[in-house]
């Protein structure tokens, strides 16, 4: 069964990005609707996003508020909201979205 899942990694820090708020959504008729929230564990990780099972395919979104993470370690961070968009091609598989986060840049790219 298919699903979607996230880690925020802090790469200044060497750490997990623990709390990061996470919204995820799906592109419905070109208007992103809401399908989960939630905040990154102690390890940076929100195992599922989605419920395990056939992933709708198409466009999704998941944003990352990185503000509300960088006042909680009281650092400053040029990048207050990070959004990813991507698509899924084939609903059976799995897609992990993982963020490496630094104050001044980021970069994510599709996970195992």
């Amino acid at each position: 069964m298919s699903h979607i899942s996230t880690h925020v990694l802090d790469t200044a820090r060497g750490k997990p990005a623990a709390g990061v708020p996470v919204v995820l959504a799906h592109a419905v008729n070109g208007v992103f609707v809401e399908i989960a929230r939630a905040e990154t564990n102690v390890d940076g990780r929100i195992p599922e996003l989605t419920k395990p099972g056939q992933l709708a395919l198409g466009t999704w979104r998941i944003r990352f508020d990185t503000a509300t993470y960088f006042r909680a370690t009281d650092h400053k961070g040029f990048y207050p909201l990070i959004e990813i968009v991507f698509d899924v091609l084939d609903g059976s598989q799995n897609h992990h979205i993982p963020l490496l986060l630094s104050p001044f840049g980021y970069s994510t790219y599709r996970g195992s």
